[in-house]
C-alpha cells in the first residue's frame, strides 16, 4: 500500500513541522487540545497517534504523563518527532514509519487512537474504512478514536476569504472539491495543499459507524473565525483570542455550522 508519489513529496517540501505555529493554523492546534482534553482518559493511558507528524501532539500528551506511540508514512517526520522527543523529559514511547490502513499495534492494545490527518489523504472510501477498522482492532474494549478531516467547503471558504477565485486553477479545483470532495491541486500551486478527500460533517460520521464505532458524534474545531482577514491582529489580543474560542465553542456542535470549520474531529467509541 503506497501513497501517491505527489503526497508524498508534499510533505518531503512542506514545513509540517512548523504549520501548527502559524496564522490560523494555531486556532487548529489549540482547539483541537483544548477537545482532545475533554475526551482524553487520565495519564498513563496507552495513545497511538497514527498520522503523528512531527509530533506536536504526540509530545503534548507525552509531557502530561500519556505512554505515547507515534506512527508517519514521512521518514523526514518521524525523524523530525524523535529529534525533538529525544531531549524531552517526557520523551514519545515510540516512533516508527507505518500505514493507518497496516497498523504494527496488536489488537486490543490502546486505550486511544488518534488519526488526525491520514483520513485527508485516503481518497478511496475502501482505504478509509480500512484505516478506521485497524483504528478498532487496536484499541481496547472502551477505547475512544479520534479522528480529523478536512471540510468539504474549506476551499470555497478559503478561496472566499483570501480572493483566491481569481486563479481559474483554484476555481476547477474548488468547484471539484464540492461536487465530490477529491481535491486535486493540478496546478502544484504550494497554498493549495495536496490530494486529498474533504469530507462532510454527516459523511464523517457514517464511516465512524460504519467501521463499528458507537457514540459517535462529529464537532468543528475551529468555527467560522479562521477565515478573519485580521485573524493575526485578533489572535495577538487576549480579549478578542478569547471571543474566538468561545465562538468556536459555542458552535461546535450545531449541525447547521459544522462545515464552516476547516476541519472535523470525529469521535467514536469501541463497545460490545
Amino acid at each position: 500500500m503506497k501513497m501517491p508519489a505527489e503526497i508524498v513529496g508534499y510533505y518531503e517540501r512542506f514545513p509540517e513541522e512548523s504549520r501548527l505555529e502559524t496564522g490560523p493554523f494555531r486556532l487548529e492546534f489549540e482547539r483541537t487540545k483544548e477537545i482532545l482534553s475533554r475526551l482524553l482518559p487520565r495519564p498513563p493511558a496507552r495513545i497511538i497517534d497514527v498520522g503523528g507528524a512531527a509530533g506536536a501532539y504526540s509530545l503534548w500528551l507525552a509531557d502530561q504523563g500519556y505512554e505515547m506511540h507515534l506512527l508517519d508514512l514521512s521518514e523526514r517526520l518521524v525523524e523530525e518527532a524523535r529529534r525533538r522527543s529525544v531531549v524531552r523529559a517526557r520523551p514519545i514511547a515510540s516512533m516508527a514509519v507505518a500505514d493507518a490502513r497496516t497498523l504494527p499495534q496488536p489488537n486490543d492494545s490502546a486505550a486511544v487512537v488518534l488519526e488526525l490527518g491520514p483520513l485527508y489523504h485516503l481518497t478511496e472510501r475502501s482505504d478509509r474504512r480500512a484505516a478506521l477498522q485497524e483504528a478498532f482492532r487496536v484499541l481496547a474494549m472502551a477505547g475512544v478514536v479520534i479522528v480529523g478531516a478536512i471540510s468539504r467547503y474549506a476551499s470555497a471558504l478559503d478561496g472566499l476569504a483570501r480572493k483566491l477565485t481569481g486563479d481559474p486553477a483554484f476555481v476547477r479545483m474548488r468547484d471539484r472539491d464540492l461536487l465530490d470532495g477529491q481535491h486535486r491541486n493540478e496546478s502544484g500551486h504550494p497554498d493549495y495543499f495536496t490530494t486529498a478527500y474533504f469530507h462532510r460533517p454527516e459523511d464523517l460520521q457514517a464511516e465512524l459507524v460504519e467501521a463499528g464505532f458507537q457514540d459517535v458524534a462529529v464537532l468543528g474545531v475551529e468555527g467560522p473565525a479562521w477565515m478573519l482577514p485580521d485573524f493575526d491582529s485578533r489572535w495577538s489580543d487576549p480579549a478578542l483570542r478569547q471571543d474566538i474560542f468561545d465562538t468556536a465553542r459555542s458552535l461546535e456542535a450545531e449541525a447547521s455550522i459544522l462545515g464552516a470549520s476547516a476541519h472535523l474531529l470525529g469521535i467514536g467509541r469501541k463497545r460490545t
